[in-house]
């Protein structure tokens, strides 16, 4: 156990109940504890992230980051346009993407509008801390990924795979999983589609490599602890995703057509109410 008291374990620290700022639905939500865990134990100078999407992990990262007060560099990697898997989309994604790291991040956050392989150029060799790779799932794709950023990993290069518990068809990073796992130091989380922890860099952070052997002496208590924290976050989630639903439905076209319905229906109401209080009631009318 760590001398500082917001670190409990090897495995678990204060920061592992931070929740989120900025939310989406999304499958990653339920790792953003395990997120702010790794910022605060790698201290990373530099996070790559190929697949940004909505941006829920990339900018929990930058959140956890910014309350430790890191000056810790973050790029997303992103076509922006979506896919067979995860959709097709307009730019409104991006700008969306774009208007929260300029707004919250601006000095360290970095986005990227390009596909995987044409942007590889503009990332020096050695300089990435932390690689997040979560682009198109099929195998040959996450293959393609890891092996086209594996160069751009430091000494200390940590990588996480999102979906390596996902297993419907065309869906191979389970496979390339199984792969790569065994070559250095791994642990899968296996709820939110799955999560795998890779230290590959020969000079991997001590507490990464600790958490990892924590982990393996107890898997089950370590991934029930982060589902439970992941859970809370997903529900949490739930609430400012309803709220704008709504939001957007009462400035619809039809919320404003039917307002005159609306309103009849309540005055409805009002009167029958009123006329149920004036009704003398039957204990009064038998007595």
């Amino acid at each position: 156990m760590s001398d500082d008291p917001h670190v409990f374990s090897k495995t678990l620290s204060m920061t592992s109940y931070w929740m989120p700022v900025h939310y989406d639905i999304t499958a990653w939500a339920e790792h953003a504890p395990f997120a702010s865990w790794l910022i605060d134990a790698m201290r990373p100078r530099t996070v790559l992230e190929l697949g940004t999407h909505n941006g829920f992990s990339f900018f929990a990262m930058a959140e956890a980051a910014r309350r430790l007060g890191l000056p810790t560099v973050l790029t997303a990697i992103d076509g922006w346009v979506g896919d067979d898997q995860a959709g097709y989309y307009g730019d409104e994604v991006f700008e969306k993407v774009k208007t929260i790291s300029e707004t919250y991040y601006p000095d360290t956050t970095r986005l990227i509008r390009a596909f995987f392989a044409d942007a590889a150029p503009q990332i020096e060799d050695g300089s990435v801390d932390l690689l997040h790779i979560d682009g198109r799932h099929g195998y040959e794709d996450v293959r393609e990924d890891f092996e086209t950023y594996r160069s751009k990993l430091s000494e200390r290069g940590v990588v996480i795979f999102h979906d390596t518990h996902e297993f419907q068809p065309g869906f191979g990073v389970h496979r390339l999983w199984s792969e790569v796992a065994s070559i250095a130091p791994s642990f899968e989380f296996h709820h939110g589609h799955g999560l795998g922890v890779l230290a590959l860099g020969p000079k991997a952070p001590v507490e990464v490599l600790d958490f990892i052997a924590e982990a393996h002496r107890d898997p089950d208590g370590v991934r029930e602890t982060y589902r439970r924290l992941g859970v809370e976050v997903d529900a949490r989630a739930d609430l400012p995703m309803l709220r704008q639903t709504v939001a957007d439905f009462r400035a619809s076209t039809s919320w404003r057509i039917t307002a005159p319905l609306r309103a009849v229906s309540e005055a409805t109401k009002g009167l029958r109410g009123r006329r149920a209080a004036a009704r003398p009631s039957r204990q009064n009318r038998a007595s």
